[in-house]
């Protein structure tokens, strides 16, 4: 019978995965211009309102409809993309915006991983009824769109930041938690596992000290392009009034109020439009690089 080696350990390769991962994106152009795009726009998102001191809840009706800069007609160096129907700034309101769907985009992506991280750690370590039980509970979700879920609950509470972070991130879990299944079934058949049942581990030690450090990082990497995906989700249901509420400025209910005035002052809907959508580009950049960079590692490993 062959033995086991109850000393090992994970593999050495494995343990430098995340870090050849991130060797392999940086080496690609499309990740970096993604990076140095994102990074700008952070930058500008955390301190443009602040050095340039402009309130983007301030109203001042006399400078209501200002075009931008680049119009070069009735434009004010005040406002260099000019102002909405209430005379606040375009600039400093896009990137408010920004901030915001950013924080839910991001914050909605770490729930999404953990919740189906842990729920697949479980039903592919255990196996049995467990599996079965918490891959039924996982179809189930799979089978109730991700919009209609979250129209259907915010529609019925008040949509809060916090709210709209839960609802999306519990809505979104059953396809990492299916990937984390597969993953820990593999693993779980590995030596170093079995050389730590043999050694008495517990299987909570097992599961979270041992195979999660392991499976999860290049997950994560994967998942880099769903924050794209929940920025969107974010500004659809601000643009149907079930997003973060006014006076607060997001891309969503600022697009939404622009709409009105398309024919005159078309950049109310426009600006954060261009912001979002570079914004989603440079992410998504990032995303395809390090997803093809993963892709490379364990397609060669």
């Amino acid at each position: 019978m062959a033995s086991i080696d109850i000393t090992a350990a994970p593999p050495a390769r494995e343990k430098t995965v995340s870090a050849r991962i991130w060797h392999l994106a940086l080496g690609s152009t499309e990740f970096r211009i993604g990076l140095v795009v994102f990074v700008l726009l952070l930058a500008a998102a955390v301190l443009y309102p602040w050095l340039s001191g402009i309130d983007p809840l301030k109203m001042n009706i006399r400078d209501k409809l200002t075009p931008p800069l680049f119009l070069g007609e009735s434009w004010s160096w005040a406002h260099p993309l000019g102002t909405d129907q209430l005379g606040r700034d375009m600039l400093a309101r896009s990137l408010v915006g920004l901030r915001y769907s950013l924080l839910i985009g991001i914050s909605t992506t770490i729930l999404m991983v953990l919740v189906g991280a842990v729920i697949g750690l479980l039903s592919g370590y255990y196996g049995g009824k467990v599996d079965t039980v918490l891959m039924r509970l996982t179809d189930a979700q799979l089978s109730i769109p991700m919009i209609i879920l979250a129209i259907t609950i915010l529609g019925v509470s008040r949509p809060t930041i916090p709210a709209i972070i839960i609802v999306l991130g519990l809505a979104g879990w059953p396809v990492y938690a299916r990937v984390m299944r597969s993953t820990v079934m593999a693993e779980r058949k590995k030596e170093y596992v079995r050389g730590a049942m043999v050694l008495g581990a517990t299987d909570m030690r097992i599961m979270f000290g041992l195979i999660l450090p392991l499976v999860l990082p290049p997950m994560c990497f994967v998942a880099v392009l769903d924050i794209a995906r929940m920025m969107i989700f974010e500004s659809v249901l601000g643009f149907l009034g079930l997003g973060v509420q006014p006076p607060t400025p997001t891309f969503g209910n600022i697009i939404a109020d622009g709409r009105k005035y398309l024919m005159n002052a078309w950049w109310i809907a426009t600006m954060p439009g261009v912001f979002l959508v570079l914004t989603l580009t440079s992410i998504n950049l990032m995303g395809a690089a390090l997803e093809r960079a993963r892709n490379t590692i364990y397609g060669g490993a």
